[in-house]
């Protein structure tokens, strides 16, 4: 048929059966936003901000496994949407973000909003896509959905100039996509993942390194059976909490620069990591030289560049994790499980030496506990989205996750401003959770503008603000590396949180007492509007265990010895 290019944006995502789109309208992408308002396949979200449209996508992908999709304007639309762009492409998450562009006529003339959007996008997506002409906007379309979720995930940018939009070409969707340069390699070679099952048989210490692939490839069911069938102990990284159960009594626990003490010393410890869907990041391992520096490795990853990168692969596997690792189920009959009790022995004797805890305090509420109690009152009913800071390493230390997709974070970039617009993309795709927003004082404000957004399209996001009147880890770093110089890091000028909530229309509480606490949890939970939870938390606490820069892992700073919980 015969169709606008703008028409043609609104059959591609019907025929891809995207089912809420996020995003800010501009002159360039109006063409494009007409014909939203015609249809009824699908919702829009207007975010407040394009950075938090982006944001809310990565949210929605991150939660649902489907493609995220944003839409912004030229100029300063696309730039504000950048970070968004960078954070999904550090993490892998598959998203389509559509741009609008000043018409080709005025493309290089330094037009009202013009932008080298591609150029400026090119080094922070999977792939990204000038149209010229709209003949060619069907195929880009397809093109850019399919790149975008399948391999190791990421953005996709459509730049789409504004009389592109405007022009008639025919459209015809249903096309064979044959990308000469892209052939993700899904199978893993039968060969490698039979050596390096014989591998582990012989092992005396293994340990399974899980990453965030596992996730991506929806393969953590997968990764708990091999896991159980092997008896082989298990540490995740930030990006794989839920992989495992917390209570698994094979999970020893994160691992990195925050760590737990039995994770980190294991990895220092084990004969053979058998990384899956991990990429040896540097707040994983730490000084490379002193790396697990007498393990072999086993990589898996659907990644080639990623394999061997950082750490030399002795037994290199490139292929989706969930297929490789249905493969080793196929060979598990060659693990002897009681061949690693004495390995599982001592692994339980560095958790009973150092365990993850912290130190009660009867004056002020310690973080840790508001994140536990959240645990304890919601557990798998919560969707948990994180700003970053300290409190996104508790929350990656002590939540009970119980299940893949429940944790929401920004891992590679470290994006403050990202929790609370995801939380909202976490909501739109999952509106049978509840969606909860752990942040700090810092990073609330960076987008507190979707408190409009939340308001208007009825998303009943809890932020729950661990207020400690800084911005807490870059305070941690200097009260332990710089002598308690706390450059600009002091934030105790704030606004009200609660009367800045109601102000959008929402609903705000300030609590100090556990009691207080629980009851505005619950409040707001009955309440179903957006809420703001500030909670006035002890003012130094410091994230424990921790790994400074450049160290290795085996010699952590630890919690101070005291009656600890």
């Amino acid at each position: 048929m015969q169709i606008s290019g703008a028409q043609m944006v609104i059959e591609a995502f019907i025929a891809e059966g995207v089912e809420t789109v996020f995003g800010y309208p501009g002159g360039a992408i109006m063409n494009v936003y007409d014909e939203i308002y015609k249809q009824n396949k699908f919702q829009h979200i207007l975010n407040r901000h394009e950075q938090a449209a982006v944001h809310a996508a990565e949210g929605y992908a991150k939660v649902s496994g489907k493609v995220g999709v944003a839409m912004i304007t030229s100029g300063p639309g696309f730039t504000n949407a950048v970070t968004g762009l960078a954070d999904a492409y550090m993490d892998s998450i598959p998203l389509v973000v559509i741009s609008g562009q000043v018409p080709m006529s005025l493309i290089g003339t330094d037009a009202f909003q013009e932008i080298d959007a591609v150029g400026i996008s090119r080094s922070c997506t999977k792939h990204n896509y000038l149209v010229t002409d709209a003949t060619d906007l069907p195929r880009i379309l397809k093109e850019a959905f399919y790149i975008a979720s399948s391999g190791r995930p990421g953005p996709v940018h459509v730049d789409i100039p504004k009389d592109v939009t405007a022009q008639i070409a025919e459209f015809n969707y249903d096309i064979d996509l044959n990308l000469e340069t892209y052939k993700p390699h899904i199978k893993g070679n039968p060969r490698q993942i039979k050596k390096a099952m014989e591998a582990i048989a012989k092992a005396k210490r293994p340990l399974f390194y899980l990453g965030g692939g596992i996730i991506n490839a929806n393969a953590a069911y997968d990764v708990r059976d091999l896991v159980h069938k092997t008896g082989i102990p298990a540490v995740e990284t930030f990006m794989a909490r839920g992989t495992l159960a917390y209570d698994d009594d094979l999970l020893i626990g994160m691992l990195g620069m925050h760590g737990s003490y039995a994770a980190n010393m294991a990895m220092s410890e084990t004969d053979i990591i058998i990384a899956l869907g991990a990429r040896f990041d540097d707040r994983v391992t730490g000084k490379l030289s002193e790396f697990a520096k007498n393990a072999e490795v086993i990589h898996i990853d659907i990644d080639p560049a990623s394999i061997s990168k950082l750490v030399n692969a002795d037994f290199p596997i490139v292929g989706d994790v969930k297929n490789v690792v249905l493969e080793m189920l196929e060979q598990v009959d060659k693990i002897d499980v009681e061949r690693y009790e004495s390995w599982r022995e001592t692994v339980k004797n560095f958790d009973a030496l150092h365990p993850l805890a912290y130190h009660e305090d009867s004056k002020r509420l310690k973080p840790q506990w508001v994140i536990e109690r959240v645990g304890k009152l919601l557990g798998d009913d919560a969707n948990i989205s994180t700003d970053v800071g300290q409190h996104q390493m508790w929350t990656a230390q002590f939540y009970p996750f119980s299940r893949p997709r429940q944790f929401i974070s920004s891992g590679g970039l470290g994006t403050m401003g990202f929790g609370f617009p995801a939380a909202l993309g976490v909501r739109a795709a999952s509106p049978d959770k509840i969606s909860i927003n752990f942040t700090g004082d810092g990073s609330i404000l960076m987008n507190s503008q979707e408190l409009m957004t939340a308001v208007e399209k009825k998303l009943p996001v809890i932020n729950i603000i661990l207020n400690n009147n800084f911005l807490g880890m870059v305070r941690q770093w200097q009260t332990l590396f710089y002598d308690k110089r706390h450059s600009e890091t002091d934030l105790s000028v704030q606004p009200d949180f609660v009367k800045l909530s109601e102000a959008f229309g929402g609903i705000g509480y300030r609590v100090s007492t556990k009691e207080e606490f629980d009851a505005a949890l619950n409040d707001a939970v009955e309440k179903g509007i957006v809420a703001f939870i500030e909670v006035l938390v002890e003012r130094f606490e410091n994230v424990m265990p921790m790994v400074p820069a450049g160290g290795s892992l085996f010699n952590m700073m630890l919690l101070e010895k005291e009656e600890s919980k």
